[in-house]
């Protein structure tokens, strides 16, 4: 065990976890773990590389990352990525099927052990109307369903981030209520770190779960809002919004009508299209999940 590479969006290239000036993030903090002795980078220690970065698509991952971490020839590597997906108006669930397939395979193919996660939708996490945050929820439990099968079938070691309990402590949250803290990011290294653990992959100490770093004020939050969370809210305006206001009115005709179960039906029809493109069969129950 000698090279940890991290592939996916702002999740893992440390937002909402500052470190001298940049982004520290989970990965990071598991990259030390792995090693029974030494820090990272040191002789005998685990080498890690950071190929991740903030508003990356599952394309992204397939097309600017993937070749990047092949050539660098990791023996465990991190795939997590989604959440931006299910936030632009193309979101295709089997577009997204396809690249991390490639991905994977690509990445199996040279011995490599895939770490990946299913996570919390953002219309959650935002704490959106339901009409609103109903389309996103779809989507992002469609994607996890399609992340769930491929852990399978690449034999990855898959941390579970979409329980109710995850999103509703919002200790491990930062200010912009979309991506960890640095309790947070702390916490999914710990988790990854155990997971390791039990295959004989991890051999050193666990990453400490408390912070070192004050929690963020609600000041923070009302600043985030008003300087990076503006642009954030204005580029989703020209992108998702629209689409998200016509989907939201689909959602409440359909419960006026009685018919919402029909928006399921569909979601569930994408998804089996999905997974047969990559030749994947899952239950359509595990779209509750």
């Amino acid at each position: 065990m000698r090279r940890f590479a991290a592939l996916g969006d702002s999740l893992t290239a440390g937002v909402g976890d500052p470190v001298g000036g940049g982004g520290r993030g989970w990965a990071a903090l598991l990259a030390g773990g792995l090693a029974g002795e030494g820090a990272v980078g040191a002789a005998g220690a685990v080498e890690f590389r950071n190929f991740a970065f903030s508003g990356a698509l599952s394309r992204d991952v397939a097309e600017s990352q993937l070749p990047l971490a092949l050539a660098y020839r990791p023996d465990v590597v991190s795939v997590v990525v989604g959440v931006n997906d299910t936030l632009r108006r193309t979101f295709d669930i089997a577009g997204l099927a396809l690249a991390l397939d490639r991905v994977c395979a690509r990445l199996s193919a040279q011995g490599a052990v895939l770490l990946t996660a299913c996570l919390p939708d953002p219309g959650a996490m935002l704490g959106l109307p339901p009409p609103l945050a109903r389309p996103l929820a779809r989507r992002q439990r469609a994607v996890n369903v399609v992340v769930h099968a491929l852990s399978a079938r690449y034999g990855a070691v898959h941390l579970h981030m979409a329980d109710a309990a995850w999103v509703a402590d919002r200790t491990l949250w930062s200010a912009d209520r979309l991506h960890p803290g640095e309790r947070g990011h702390r916490t999914i290294a710990a988790r990854f770190h155990a997971l390791l653990a039990e295959r004989g992959l991890a051999t050193g100490a666990p990453p400490a779960r408390e912070p070192q770093q004050p929690p963020p004020s609600r000041a923070d939050a009302l600043l985030w809002l008003a300087t990076a969370g503006t642009g954030w809210v204005v580029r989703r305006c020209h992108d998702l919004l629209p689409q998200l206001l016509r989907l939201a009115g689909a959602e409440v005709r359909h419960w006026a009508r009685g018919t919402s179960a029909r928006l399921d039906q569909r979601a569930e029809h994408a998804l089996s299209a999905a997974l047969a493109a990559v030749s994947l069969e899952v239950p359509l129950a595990r779209m509750g999940e």
